[in-house]
């Protein structure tokens, strides 16, 4: 590595250095130092690092000092749009004008996040809008849409993602018309592609670029061979989003939603010429008898449910219904064939159909070897998905196809010094790798218990033992407490015994609990200061920045082991076992080390911060593997009884 680099990064990082200057704030931490060299060092050699970092370090300054230092052209990919918009609307601007370097910058999303001017145009005959609610977001799309220059719908606030206004102004891959579109030339999602390619430094997130890996869609297999240096932060989801978008899908809500399109434009365009309104209860008809088969005798549906594909596919109950999905996709398909010069509109749709019809047709045959099948069941949709079991294919041919820097960070990518829970599942085995800890307390600001007289997780009691316990902890603090469950299943149950709990003490605690509110608006209510108990589940394990005396105690039901009959899970096992491998200490308690590190991870957000992580698992201290799992966790100090637990919280409640 030049010398150059290396002490440009370090003197940005000096207590007497730009950013220091820049923000009064700024602390020199050693932690952050080494990992801002390691990633100079990757990108001056082109290599390929993979570091874990700990909460605290800032890893995001880590990486980007260097690469906006560099001269070298890069891609920086994080999991979420919402993480996506913090590093280019707050970090990036901060960084760029506390270096002073020349750097220019584009954010690129999935077409889903942009206005399609023709969507829009059609929206205003054709839409078949739900309620008056929808028809004044659409209103306020419209006008919005006349001042836009970006076309990111995340400029307009208020507009909830699970809208239904979204998918009728947006496009998909398989409803864009391309260059036959009216609208191409002022195409939001071209404008947003162009500028990439124009950048020196392009913010994506994990499922564009794995979205893209697979279709070559939305860019970024354009841009992928013309960058120096790709970074993936919160790299541990990047295994799990590979999986699930370099897989083969075919959705029911994607068959209602060119069933939508076709009626739509058929009665637009080409009315009385085709029977669309028979096509497409043809299509609708097929896609909900096909949600049925796939769900069986399950009538209620929280979350998304994953289900083993050889149990609804036995005596080939999906035969059927995949039968009459592809013949109606045919019958759609043949019509629109009729009225194909009419406009591009009705090439596009046959296509989106013929594909339909092909996919079914997959779907009936036998997966592929070295492939895994299963369906995603929710309220509204089934969606049958075939995929590899890691990215590690994907990766290589990538690394291979040309010499660049390869970055991967994360607070939580293993438990041991070769990260070994990751590079074995992306292929990264001959990386660099780089573990820095946390530069917090936690010796001295953090206490962990695990209460050893408790119901085991497979008893009954199990769940309102944790509940009381969290009520009795809770009350301690006032409330500043979240508990966080390993499944949606046992949420009703440990809420109920919390507000059971806290009634018989006389204690009045606010319990916010998942599903009830979106996510933003339980956090919101629970960080107003005001003293709240929330009870989540998998989405509140990670992701979440509640810093101060906000959060104060995370209590967490049991061990979150991958659950072993998902099929993913056995698939891997399956893998493992004919490795010669022990899955149990290869896959499952390393699976449930870095996702008790994330949970942990929610507790202690800042050098100030002070709290008690309760894990209700007896397991964790009589089992053999418990020692490797309490190892995984941040240096904190153990205690003993619940006496000296509450001790810490009355303590910390005093301080409040």
């Amino acid at each position: 590595m030049s010398q150059d680099l290396a002490d440009r990064v370090a003197e940005a990082f000096a207590s007497d250095g730009a950013l220091a200057r820049h923000d009064s704030h700024f602390i020199p931490r050693e932690q952050q130092d080494r990992l801002a060299l390691a990633v100079a060092r990757a990108v001056e050699d082109r290599e390929t690092l993979v570091a874990e970092a700990g909460t605290g370090v800032g890893k995001t300054f880590a990486y980007l000092v260097p690469l906006l230092l560099s001269d070298r052209r890069a891609l920086v990919s994080t999991a979420t749009k919402s993480l996506q918009d913090q590093l280019f609307l707050r970090d990036l601007p901060r960084l760029v004008q506390a270096l002073g370097v020349p750097v220019r910058m584009a954010l690129l999303k999935g077409r889903a996040s942009y206005l399609c001017r023709h969507r829009l145009a059609q929206a205003r005959t054709t839409a078949e809008l739900p309620d008056r609610f929808a028809v004044r977001q659409l209103a306020r799309v419209e006008t919005w849409a006349l001042s836009t220059r970006s076309g990111d719908l995340a400029e307009l606030e208020g507009l909830d993602e699970r809208s239904p206004v979204i998918p009728i102004v947006t496009s998909t891959r398989d409803n864009c018309l391309g260059t036959d579109c009216p609208e191409h030339r002022n195409c939001h999602v071209m404008q947003a592609r162009r500028d990439a390619m124009a950048a020196d430094l392009v913010v994506v997130n994990h499922h564009l670029f794995f979205a893209d890996m697979a279709l070559r869609d939305s860019g970024v297999a354009e841009l992928l061979p013309t960058v120096d240096a790709a970074v993936f932060d919160e790299a541990h989801q990047l295994v799990e989003t590979g999986v699930q978008f370099l897989g083969t899908m075919l959705g029911t809500a994607q068959v209602l939603d060119v069933g939508r399109d076709l009626l739509a434009v058929g009665l637009a365009q080409a009315r009385g010429l085709m029977p669309w309104h028979e096509l497409q209860a043809g299509l609708e008809k097929a896609a909900r008898e096909l949600r049925l088969a796939c769900a069986g005798a399950l009538r209620e549906v929280r979350g998304v449910i994953k289900l083993r594909w050889d149990e609804r596919a036995r005596d080939g109950r999906l035969q059927e219904p995949l039968a009459a999905l592809a013949a109606a996709a045919d019958a759609a398909a043949d019509a629109l064939a009729g009225v194909a010069a009419v406009g591009p509109d009705f090439v596009r749709l046959q296509e989106r159909v013929r594909s339909i019809a092909e996919l079914a047709g997959r779907f009936a045959d036998e997966a592929a070897d070295g492939r895994v099948r299963w369906i995603d069941l929710s309220p509204l949709q089934a969606r049958l998905v075939e995929s590899p079991l890691d990215i590690r294919d994907m990766l290589t041919e990538q690394r291979q196809a040309a010499p660049r820097a390869w970055i991967f960070t994360s607070a939580t990518l293993g438990e041991d010094d070769g990260l070994a829970w990751f590079t074995s599942a992306t292929g990264l085995e001959d990386a660099t790798t780089l573990r820095v800890g946390s530069p917090f307390d936690y010796p001295n600001h953090a206490r962990a218990w695990i209460p050893t007289r408790f119901p085991k997780p497979n008893e009954a009691a199990h769940p309102a033992a944790v509940g009381s316990l969290a009520a009795r902890l809770a009350a301690a603090l006032g409330g500043r407490t979240f508990v966080l469950t390993t499944t949606l299943r046992v949420l009703p149950q440990i809420a109920e015994a919390l507000r059971t709990e806290a009634e018989w003490q006389g204690q009045s605690l606010e319990i916010l609990v998942q599903g009830t509110q979106p996510r933003r608006a339980l956090l919101q209510r629970f960080g107003d200061g005001r003293g709240a108990v929330l009870v989540g589940s998998q989405s509140f394990w990670e992701g979440i920045d509640m810093p101060g005396d906000a959060l104060q105690c995370v209590l967490i039901d049991k061990l979150p082991f991958p659950p072993p009959n998902d099929p993913l899970v056995e698939a891997r096992v399956r893998q493992l076992r004919a490795e010669g491998r022990d899955p149990f200490d290869a896959y499952f308690v390393a699976e449930a080390a870095v996702s008790l590190k994330q949970g942990a991870g929610r507790l202690i957000r800042t050098e100030t911060d002070r709290g008690l992580l309760v894990v209700c698992d007896p397991r964790m201290r009589q089992m053999g593997y418990g020692t490797r799992l309490r190892a995984a966790l941040p240096p904190m100090s153990w205690v003993g009884s619940e006496d000296e637990a509450l001790d810490w919280l009355h303590e910390l409640a005093a301080e409040h």
